[in-house]
């Protein structure tokens, strides 16, 4: 009573990594669509530079991580991302306590996605916007992903292109048609490892 069965807690772990592992060798593949949302939790994502083509943004709520969450809607139809690294920190795990999951894709590319659209709270880098139409109403935003649209009447921006360099975003929810790694590395550690 009151003790760990290590074998049957070891099996049980391993057969979530296996899972977690043929799921995101099916995204690297490119045989999967993408949706993630981490329950209660944000995540961090950073890159070297993030080239995207066809982007809308605009102002909306993200309630699936069981609470609301007020959120800028960046929506792109392909983009690439480079020396990408994503991870999700939990504190207080039982057992191990504070634990890091790290994703990452260190080459020039290392992260493309095609329809990509990320519910974020902060963003930080150098922009560069080809053709952007700014306060157009989010209702009319034709350039992102189809059917991406914001509340009629609300503020956004679209453009050809948008170049970020030295990227760091904080956000609630990422999906994507497609997405894929290339070099593809997963870590989970002990202890605060964020991607930044």
């Amino acid at each position: 009573m009151g003790r760990t069965r290590w074998a049957r807690f070891a099996g049980v772990l391993g057969i979530g990594a296996i899972g977690a592992g043929a799921l995101l060798f099916g995204m690297s593949q490119g045989a999967l669509a993408a949706s993630f949302a981490v329950s209660g939790t944000n995540f961090k994502v950073s890159a070297d530079n993030l080239v995207g083509q066809g982007f809308v943004q605009f102002g909306g709520v993200d309630a699936g991580a069981g609470k609301t969450h007020v959120v800028a809607v960046s929506g792109f139809k392909t983009a690439r991302l480079d020396k990408f690294c994503q991870s999700v920190f939990v504190a207080n795990m039982p057992i191990v306590g504070d634990i890091t999951m790290r994703i990452t894709a260190d080459g020039v590319g290392g992260m493309s996605a095609e329809n990509l659209v990320v519910n974020l709270t902060d963003l930080n880098g150098d922009l560069v916007l080809g053709n952007p139409e700014i306060g157009i109403d989010a209702n009319k935003v034709t350039k992102g992903p189809e059917n991406l649209r914001g509340l009629p009447g609300s503020f956004g921006l679209q453009a050809d292109t948008a170049n970020i360099t030295s990227l760091q975003q904080t956000a609630w929810a990422t999906t994507a048609q497609t997405i894929r790694f290339k070099g593809m590395n997963l870590t989970i550690r002990q202890g605060k490892q964020e991607c930044f």
